[in-house]
């Protein structure tokens, strides 16, 4: 009796120690493919991608890998513009994918303010590809979302610049279809957006990372808007001397060369 609790003993020592080893050969892997993944970098999304999920089927509840795997998903699918039915459906696929990752990243952990915002972007994006009534009520959550990652990091530069965004695509809304917001689809809440809050987030985000091309395009056209034209100029003026970051920053240096053509001769109108 006494040998085979002794044995039983050994082998449960042994079981739980291959135990241990898998546990940490599987954080050894994730640890790894999601530094692949970061080594491939933002130029190289899909990449990225292939390694996050590579580290997911290790550890499916890694908040890093989901909330990182999210954002790669998100920066494949913006490269499909093409509105062929086939594309269209390719690229809503992918941000459905993404927005699984950036809710499970929540699940992991709700206290980091990256999966707060990459949910929030992932639906600004998917949004913009919807009706107006799911365009509605996608409006309350990625507010919400971003609202919640700033809270969590106030330096959040891309958390501030999903808030100014929205609040400056709410405010280019028609009287009529915020009307039709609020009442066919629930979306009083939407009367929070204003124009200063637009500028003042997208300048937060220009100021935590001045090198961030796309916070810089937001911010001009938002200026455009309100009909303040020298502040656009020279925010349009100083994307040609920054390095591409972002996998649409060669379209992005593009779109700010044309309006500042566009708006070259034109002057501040007064307040």
């Amino acid at each position: 009796m006494r040998l085979s609790i002794a044995l039983l003993a050994a082998l449960c020592g042994a079981t739980n120690l291959a135990a241990q080893h898998a546990t940490e050969s599987a954080g050894s892997a994730v640890a790894a493919h999601i530094a692949a993944g970061d080594s491939a970098g933002p130029l190289h999304p899909d990449v990225a991608l292939r390694h996050y999920e590579a580290a997911l089927a290790a550890d499916s509840m890694s908040y890093e890998a989901n909330w990182k795997a999210a954002q790669a998903t998100a920066d494949v699918a913006k490269q499909i513009q093409d509105n062929v039915d086939s594309l269209k459906k390719r690229r809503d696929s992918l941000y459905f994918v993404g927005r699984t990752y950036a809710e499970r990243a929540i699940r992991a952990d709700s206290t980091h303010a990256e999966g707060h915002y990459v949910l929030a972007m992932v639906l600004g994006r998917l949004s913009l590809t919807k009706g107006s009534k799911e365009r509605v009520r996608y409006a309350k959550i990625i507010y919400d979302e971003a609202e919640r990652a700033v809270a969590i990091n106030p330096e959040h530069d891309n958390a501030h610049h999903v808030l100014g965004a929205w609040n400056a695509e709410v405010k280019r809304l028609s009287g009529i279809q915020r009307f039709f917001a609020k009442t066919l689809f629930g979306g009083g809440f939407m009367s929070k957006a204003n124009w200063p809050d637009a500028v003042s987030h997208l300048e937060r985000a220009v100021a935590i990372n001045p090198q961030h091309i796309y916070h810089r395009l937001e911010l001009a056209e938002v200026f455009v808007d309100l009909g303040q034209y020298s502040k656009a100029r020279e925010q349009l003026h100083v994307i040609p001397t920054l390095p591409n970051y972002d996998v649409l920053d060669a379209q992005n240096k593009e779109d700010a060369a044309a309006l500042l053509e566009d708006i070259k001769n034109e002057k501040d109108e007064k307040p």
